[in-house]
């Protein structure tokens, strides 16, 4: 890897870091405006962790550095962006239905997140091996 190419992707990681933690942070700020009236603490405690779980993952994905390679790595950057946009959207309101429930896109999209996040994984293990 060359300097310029390794400056790169030290920057890259650092806006990817950066807007994980904007994405976190903005998806549990709209799932607390959408659950404020709620008074389980355990249902919160739940859907909190489902919520922040695709970020979470992503950003040990990017602590395991010796074992995916430099195209991976922009693949997983590339998703926390996405995911990221994605999420804030969807939680913001932006794309909701009047016959959606309010916690659905809380359960959904993080399922459809790790779908993603298992699938650029199970590419990545699968063009390693070859």
């Amino acid at each position: 890897m060359t300097v310029k190419n390794k400056s790169n992707q030290s920057y890259l990681r650092t806006i990817a870091l950066i807007t994980l933690l904007v994405g976190t942070i903005g998806s549990l700020y709209f799932m607390f405006v959408v659950g404020r009236n709620q008074k389980s603490i355990i249902l919160l405690s739940l859907f909190t962790t489902w919520v922040m779980s695709p970020f979470v993952g992503l950003l040990f994905i990017t602590r395991q550095r010796k074992h995916l390679t430099e195209k991976t790595y922009s693949w997983i950057y590339s998703a926390m962006f996405v995911l990221t946009v994605v999420s804030l959207t969807v939680y913001s309101g932006l794309l909701t239905t009047a016959q959606t429930k309010p916690a659905f896109k809380f359960l959904a999209v993080p399922l459809i997140s790790w779908l993603i996040i298992l699938t650029i994984l199970f590419f990545a293990k699968k063009q390693k091996i070859k």
